[in-house]
């Protein structure tokens, strides 16, 4: 998803409480996308519905712009439950308009995040250092591995929306003249390892990731601040157009993953289980770790969905009414 470029903002609506508590689940199909953390939530949908709602649940495999599509054209998957919302914004209108599909909770609560980080330490060691242009004043900070004498910003590989942005903030902030140069880490295993070198070696680093993933589960990073207000002309204009020759300081704005839900599912699920679907939810630092988790072990969905529901009752028994978490507990 980090190659992909937010288009505009759309805000759907969370889906009532209106169908009778008495409706009949039955049936219902999950979309796994292809990342894991949509991965291990469509498995954990799976298994709450499954045990705690009496759902007969199939999980089947599934993309943003085709799933989405897909449940506002046919109806069909009935849950998406992590949806790229500014993604796919004119078919979302479309669903929404014509009352194919509603929104239940964003399912990572404080959105899916690009930006420039920085590590955890140098964050501890640097207390000043909080904004992009906070950075650009330390280059003996962040030191270029092939040449000490400058800085360097590690971008992502040639090909993502996020290197694309990552270049023209390089340029808006002015950091050549700063004395950096920008890295070409080639591909997401070698912008990886330019972290974990990092990490090893304490050594400073800064540069673009996203958030959730399992890296930043396993190494603690801190987002930088851009220190501007984002302005979404500039963005659609410039920021991210990587033919823009003159591009200004901006911000980077937020990625919205909201549980897409289609209406007639909706209307013959019944209270609670849509009460479900309203609230299930979790941040960015609980994904991160149980993705961590999952890689180290490489562990499935449905692996890593045990696993949580194991280890953080406390979380998703928020979720669930008495009677629900009793049968879920049971399953385990």
């Amino acid at each position: 998803m980090k190659k992909n470029l937010l288009a505009t903002a759309i805000v759907l609506p969370l889906a009532g409480l209106a169908a009778p508590a008495f409706a009949d689940c039955g049936n219902v199909t999950i979309a796994s996308m292809n990342w894991q953390s949509a991965e291990v939530l469509a498995a954990l949908d799976a298994f709450i519905l499954g045990n705690g709602y009496g759902c007969e649940a199939e999980i089947i495999s599934g993309d943003t712009v085709p799933t989405i599509t897909s449940m506002v054209e046919r109806g069909a998957p009935d849950i998406a439950p992590e949806g790229w919302i500014d993604l796919v914004p004119e078919v979302i209108q479309q669903g929404l308009a014509e009352g194919r599909i509603v929104g239940a909770a964003y399912a990572v609560s404080d959105g899916a995040l690009q930006g420039w980080w920085i590590p955890q330490y140098i964050a501890d060691a640097h207390p000043d250092i909080r904004t992009i242009e906070d950075v650009r004043a330390h280059p003996e900070l962040f030191p270029d591995p092939e040449d000490s004498s400058k800085g360097a910003i590690y971008n992502g590989p040639q090909g993502w929306g996020g290197t694309v942005v990552t270049t023209q903030l390089f340029n808006a902030f002015d950091f050549a003249d700063a004395g950096f140069n920008l890295i070409d880490t080639g591909s997401a295993a070698g912008l990886d390892g330019s972290i974990a070198r990092a990490y090893e070696h304490e050594e400073g680093w800064a540069g673009y990731y996203w958030s959730p993933t399992a890296l930043l589960g396993r190494y603690a990073m801190v987002k930088l601040q851009h220190g501007v207000d984002l302005d979404m002309d500039e963005w659609t204009r410039c920021t991210s157009n990587g033919e823009c020759p003159d591009p200004k300081p901006n911000d980077w704005p937020l990625d919205r993953l909201q549980t897409i839900v289609t209406s007639s599912f909706a209307e013959r699920a019944g209270d609670d289980v849509m009460a479900y679907l309203n609230t299930r939810a979790w941040d960015n630092a609980t994904v991160n770790a149980l993705m961590a988790w999952m890689t180290d072990n490489q562990a499935t969905g449905e692996d890593g969905a045990r696993y949580f529901l194991e280890n953080n009752e406390d979380i998703w028994t928020q979720w669930v009414t008495a009677d629900a978490a009793d049968k879920v507990r049971a399953a385990l």
